[in-house]
């Protein structure tokens, strides 16, 4: 517990930024897992339409700050990998 003004917001302030983080991680867990469902079905359209929708949601999270810029970068080319990997070759 707090003592002092100071270390009571600096409290209030994790608080609020563990939950926003949470929040954003959680919308970006969701369209990830939404592009993977959409692979494992087997959905060719169905997976570049989440993917597109996935890709913004990755990077929104990464300038909040809930997860590094790399680790964005590095979550889009392994599921613009796996999409790609979907698609015949001609």
């Amino acid at each position: 517990m707090a003592n002092h003004k100071s270390a009571e917001k600096r409290d209030r302030q994790a608080k609020m930024r563990r939950l926003r983080n949470r929040m954003n991680k959680s919308a970006m867990k969701t369209a990830v897992r939404q592009v993977e469902e959409a692979i494992a079905a087997g959905s060719e359209e169905q997976a570049k339409a989440a993917l597109q929708a996935a890709i913004p949601v990755i990077y929104k999270t990464s300038t909040k700050g809930s997860i590094h810029k790399k680790n964005a970068s590095r979550k889009v080319s392994r599921l613009t990998k796996r999409v790609n990997k979907m698609q015949p070759l001609a």
